[in-house]
Formats: structure tokens, C-alpha cells, sequence
């Protein structure tokens, strides 16, 4: 097999950290140079972010591995992830060079312990996908049944797992160099991260979810779910029943094979509703590719890679959230954060009900509609500040059901822009809260929009106008000395470890005889521990000067 740099333990570190290092490093210059944020420095923040989530995509595209897998969890992230980083990694597609055939070709026979003509009359040769963690091929069973064989990757296990150390070092910069990594709890995402990577190597539970969806859908004459076939199946070999259709957004074939628009989207519609808002996994990567339509109408569910689930407590909270806000009882509402693990410890909890009563009142009221372009614009702003201050903080489940639901719901209008939401929801929330008592008591009064504070709360979250000019401008000098204080910190460490390499390569050149090399690394190990020692004393006036 392949000999590559690609799944050397060192180049593989070298190159995530470095790039870590690098984005905090320019992510401190911008802020230093810019004190003033108008529109033209938001442009040029935004400019810099999205160059930044470029580099990322071209180094995971190239590297693949867990930088892949992050690159699509992070972009779930909307609680601490800039939207023009969202946005561009959005399109970070899970595509990667295939593996030989030949490499493929023996896992399976490897894996099933005999030759593939025992199993298989036909398999071709040339991967239909190929992703970071698997390729899939079209093959036929013994029998005539065209079967798709998912194959695990070459090493795959192995790079991840070196990924995951990389990562580490990454988190643990995050937390001493950014306010970020001081308001998150890093070490609950770092654990998140690890277990959804994890979850998706393992092809046996993979096997679990599409069983359990088939299962639970069976009665769904509209929904498909592929048909597995478990004695083919072991924990690097996935074999599936071949589903023939057309991506579910393609309207184009939709009018060929005379299939309604609206039926088609209402179906979808009924199918997400049932796993969001129930108790159970939900299907959390539901992207056209993953949703297809065939020629009666039927959608078919592939791929349960990536999944979600759904307690009973948090449907439970969902109910809560919602009375809540119709009782207008911002306690219970923050209560129910708490215990959904949204706030972390150190949240102001006096500005978040402040916060959420801003926000609630504002749109019952209208007055989102009525606001003009400098208001909303002076809100935006105030909405950023919240989000640096304030720990909240999702948990992967909740961050993919808000992924899942925005895909969902991107689908949904592609299909039919026509489309009422709150039509198709009404009678089904009602079903939701157990029809009739206390939902019938207060559903005229305000369930109409009470979903839509919900829906709206990412965006609008952060209201709170209220604080003078004064407090405005003290935070800014605050974040600023916060600012300068991990930006010496950075500095330091990338001086230590400059000098820590000086040694080490001072030492191997001596050894080998390179008086040259070996009189440049004294050199470079003396002039940046003047440098770390410079950085030192700026610090330590800073420090100082803050007492």
C-alpha cells in the first residue's frame, strides 16, 4: 500500500497545529489593527474568516481524515461559529481519492473469509462515492440482486486516531490563548467530537441505525429505507439493497415521472416532524444526496452515518420551552436551558432573562418588522458582543437536530416554495402537546407563533440594548486588554517553541557533522530567546497595568 506523508503521526500534527497557531495568530493581528468596527472593517473581517475556512477545506480535502469530519461538524456549530465560516464549510463535500480495487477487493474478502465470487456475480471496479471513511461500489449478489458494497477505507482508523491527538493540542491552545476557550467548555466538545468520529467508523452501527429506521418506518408506504443484508455485513463491510432515483430536489424528474411537488414535500415534511420533535435517532445528515426520490414517488433514506438522537427529556423540554414562553415564565425558560445543558456555569443569568424577554416581547410585538436597516444593524452588533461574552454552549445531538433542521427545511422550500409551515405544523404540534387540555387552553391565544421565537432564537438571541455608551466602551477596553493579554501568550509560546527546535536541530546538525546548519540553529535559538524574553517584559507591564 501507498507510502505517504498523509499517515506519518508527525506531518499529520505539524500540519493541524501549525494551522490552528496561524488562524488564532491573524484572527489577534486583525483585532489589533482594528479597533473601530464599521462596515467596511466588518467586510474585511469577514474577507479574512472566509479565506481562513478556505485554507481549512484545502487542507482537510488533502489531508481527509477527522479534518473532513470536524470541518462538517463544526459547520453545526451556529452557537459559537461565525456564519461566513458556517457558510463556507457548509460545501466542505466528504469527497476524497478512491483506494485501489485491489485494496477494496480484499477487505471484503478478508472480511467474508473466501473469495468474492462466492458471494458476488458481478462487482465493478470503479467506486460509485468515495468519502474519507469509506467508497462505495455496485456489485450483484449470486442471486441477480444489485446490492451497494461500502468498503472502510485504507488506515482510516489509524489517521483518525492520530487526528484526535493533533486536536487535543488544538484545544488546549484554544483554552489558554482565546476569551473563547475560557467561556466554552472545551473539554464537553473535545468528548462530543471524539464520539461522533467514533460512531461513524464503527460500520456495525451503522448497520444498527438503518435496521432501527426500517424498522420504526415500516408502516410508512411512502418512505423507504434500504434493506441490509447482515450476513454480508461485519465492521469494515457494509452491503445494502441498490436504491435507484433521483436526488429529492430534482424537479426536473419530478415533472417527468408526473409526481406532485406538494405530496412530495408534505411526505418529507410529516417524515422529519415525527423524528425532531420525538423521542428516537433522527436521520442528522439529510442532504439531497441522502434523500431520493424513485419513479412511484417513494423517497428512499440512505446513509445513517450520522445520526442523532432525541430523549424523552428533551421532548419533554421542548414542551416546557414552549409553555414557557406562552406563560410568559422566563424562570422556567432558563431552568430548562439549564437542564438541556445550553448555559454553562458562568453565563450572566440576569442578561440572558433580560435577553429573552427583549427578544420574545420584540417579535409578539412586531417590532422586528418595523425596525429600519441602522437599527437591525446596531442590534447585529450588539448580537456579536453577546455571543463572545456569554457561555452557551450546544451539545452535539442539538447541534445536529438544528443542521438537520435547517437542511430540512432548505429542502422542503426547493421542492415547494409555496410551502406554510405553520399550516402543516399546526394540527401536529397539537397532536404533539396530546391534543386536547392544556394546549386547547391556550393554542388561539399564542401557539401560532410560538414556535417562531424558537425558530428565530439563533438569530435574534442577543438583545440587549440597554447598556450606555459608557459600559460599551469600558467592555471594548476590557476585550482589548483580554485581547493584548493572549496575543503575548501566543507570541511566548511560539518563541519557546521556535527556541525548543533551535536545540533540537543544533543538536541532531552536531552529530551529523553540519557545522553550517548547526551554527544557524545557535543563531536562531539566540535571537528569539531575546525575542521571548522581550515578549515577557511587555507582558508582565501589561499585567501590570491592569492591577
Amino acid at each position: 500500500m501507498q507510502s505517504s506523508l498523509k499517515y506519518n503521526v508527525f506531518y499529520r500534527c505539524t500540519v493541524i497545529v501549525w494551522m490552528a497557531l496561524k488562524f488564532i495568530f491573524q484572527l489577534y493581528i486583525f483585532h489589533l489593527r482594528h479597533r473601530v468596527w464599521d462596515e467596511q472593517t466588518r467586510q474585511k473581517w469577514n474577507d479574512l474568516l472566509s479565506k481562513m475556512a478556505s485554507e481549512y477545506r484545502e487542507k482537510a480535502i488533502r489531508l481527509g481524515g477527522v479534518l473532513i469530519k470536524v470541518g462538517q461538524f463544526l459547520s453545526t456549530r451556529a452557537d459559537f461559529m461565525p456564519e461566513v465560516f458556517i457558510r463556507e464549510l457548509t460545501g466542505l463535500v466528504d469527497r476524497v481519492p478512491p483506494a485501489p480495487f485491489s485494496y477494496a477487493k480484499g477487505v471484503m474478502e478478508k472480511e467474508w473469509g473466501g473469495s468474492v465470487d462466492d458471494h458476488l456475480s458481478e462487482l465493478l471496479e470503479k467506486p460509485i462515492a468515495s468519502a474519507s471513511i469509506g467508497q462505495v461500489y455496485q456489485a450483484k449478489l449470486n442471486d441477480g440482486t444489485l446490492v451497494a458494497i461500502k468498503v472502510r477505507r485504507y488506515r482510516v482508523k489509524e489517521i483518525f486516531q492520530i487526528d484526535f491527538k493533533a486536536l487535543k493540542i488544538v484545544f488546549w491552545l484554544i483554552r489558554i490563548l482565546t476569551s473563547f476557550g475560557k467561556k466554552a467548555n472545551l473539554h464537553a466538545l473535545y468528548r462530543e467530537l471524539i464520539f461522533v468520529m467514533e460512531r461513524e467508523l464503527d460500520f456495525e452501527q451503522e448497520l444498527n441505525f438503518g435496521t432501527y429506521f426500517k424498522e420504526r418506518y415500516t408502516d410508512y408506504p411512502s418512505i423507504h429505507i434500504p434493506t441490509y443484508y447482515e450476513d454480508l455485513c461485519t465492521n469494515k463491510v457494509l452491503v445494502m439493497e441498490w436504491i435507484k432515483g433521483a436526488k429529492i430536489t430534482d424537479t426536473a424528474y419530478m415533472a417527468e415521472h408526473h409526481i406532485s411537488t406538494k405530496q412530495t414535500a408534505n411526505i418529507l415534511f410529516d417524515f422529519y416532524f415525527d423524528q425532531f420533535f420525538n423521542p428516537g435517532y433522527f436521520h442528522a445528515d439529510p442532504h439531497a444526496g441522502n434523500v431520493l426520490l424513485q419513479e412511484d414517488g417513494t423517497i428512499a433514506i440512505i446513509d445513517f452515518g450520522m445520526i442523532g438522537e432525541i430523549r424523552r427529556q428533551d421532548t419533554q423540554h421542548f414542551k416546557r420551552l414552549v409553555q414557557g414562553i406562552i406563560l410568559d415564565d422566563y424562570d422556567k425558560i432558563l431552568k430548562t436551558l439549564d437542564e438541556m445543558h445550553f448555559i454553562l456555569p458562568n453565563a450572566d443569568r440576569d442578561k440572558l432573562i433580560k435577553m429573552l424577554k427583549q427578544t420574545i416581547d420584540m417579535y409578539q410585538n412586531g417590532s422586528l418588522k418595523q425596525m429600519d436597516a441602522h437599527t437591525m444593524e446596531q442590534l447585529k452588533d450588539e448580537i456579536q458582543v453577546f455571543v463572545k461574552e456569554q457561555p452557551i454552549q450546544l451539545s452535539a445531538d442539538y447541534a445536529y437536530l438544528g443542521r438537520a433542521i435547517s437542511i430540512v427545511l432548505g429542502v422542503l422550500f426547493g421542492i415547494y416554495p409555496e410551502i406554510d409551515i405553520g399550516k402543516w405544523a399546526k394540527p401536529k404540534i397539537k397532536q404533539w402537546f396530546g391534543g386536547k387540555g392544556f394546549i386547547d387552553s391556550i393554542y388561539k391565544q399564542i401557539a401560532k407563533d410560538a414556535a417562531k421565537p424558537i425558530l428565530s432564537f439563533p438569530n435574534a438571541l442577543l438583545n440587549w440594548l440597554e447598556s450606555g455608551e459608557k459600559d460599551r466602551k469600558w467592555q471594548k477596553e476590557k476585550q482589548h486588554t483580554q485581547l493584548m493579554h493572549h496575543f503575548y501568550l501566543l507570541l511566548e509560546i511560539i518563541s519557546f517553541m521556535m527556541i525548543i527546535g533551535g536545540v533540537i536541530t543544533g543538536i541532531v546538525a552536531s552529530r551529523l557533522g553540519m557545522p553550517t546548519v548547526n551554527i544557524g540553529s545557535i543563531a536562531v535559538t539566540i535571537i528569539f530567546f531575546v525575542v521571548l524574553n522581550i515578549f515577557f517584559i511587555k507582558h508582565y507591564r501589561l499585567i501590570q497595568s491592569t492591577k
